[in-house]
């Protein structure tokens, strides 16, 4: 009888843990979705910004060279020396690869003119003079510091150069954006930030 009443006291208490673990997973946080609107991210002049006619008709391809810890869909941050912190629950609802280029045609568009600039391949009637490479090199904010940093290279290939013309030189570009506050969501926002202003630096100096 002792044993018969051991195995029913053993049953019934692994019954309760599981039931203890279920509860637990159940009441676990909710996946939280962070989007880079199309929108930018300050506000623009009434009338629109005037399109800038320097450099001609840009060509910009569908792709930006990335590292690849940035081709992640969970936001993250820097810790220490070569550290990466994942944000458990908090997630990109289009990854970085896409969303990035999809802004910088985007935001080039509306400071250069919609003319001007043409996601690769453009439209055959359309004469392009230059196509845009770009590659991100930091786009990270460090675990305790409320600030996001950007580091990028870019530049034009001219379509027309002939043989022997040389291979344009990188421009750098080190863009820091300051964090609203400690939220993810401030984070997300910075994200956003920083690459109107890359696209407004390759306008300006494009």
């Amino acid at each position: 009888m002792n044993r018969r009443l051991s195995l029913l006291w053993a049953a019934a208490t692994a019954t309760a843990a599981i039931g203890a673990l279920g509860g637990c997973a159940s009441r676990s946080e909710p996946t939280r979705w962070y989007e880079l609107r199309s929108e930018p991210p300050v506000a623009l002049p009434i009338p629109p910004l005037p399109p800038l006619a320097q450099g001609g008709v840009w060509e910009i391809p569908r792709s930006v060279r990335m590292p690849g810890a940035l081709d992640r869909d969970v936001l993250q941050r820097a810790r220490g020396q070569a550290s990466l912190e994942p944000l458990v629950g908090h997630r990109w609802a289009a990854p970085l690869r896409d969303s990035v280029p999809r802004l910088l045609l985007h935001d080039l568009a509306v400071l250069r003119g919609s003319g001007r600039v043409w996601a690769s391949p453009a439209p055959p009637a359309v004469v392009v003079d230059s196509r845009l490479q770009v590659e991100l090199l930091t786009l990270q904010a460090a675990a305790g510091e409320r600030v996001l940093r950007l580091q990028a290279l870019w530049w034009l290939e001219p379509v027309s150069a002939g043989p022997g013309t040389p291979a344009p030189q990188p421009r750098q570009v080190d863009l820091q954006v300051p964090l609203a506050d400690d939220t993810v969501d401030a984070l997300a926002a910075a994200h956003r930030l920083v690459l109107w202003q890359l696209a407004g630096r390759i306008a300006s100096d494009g």
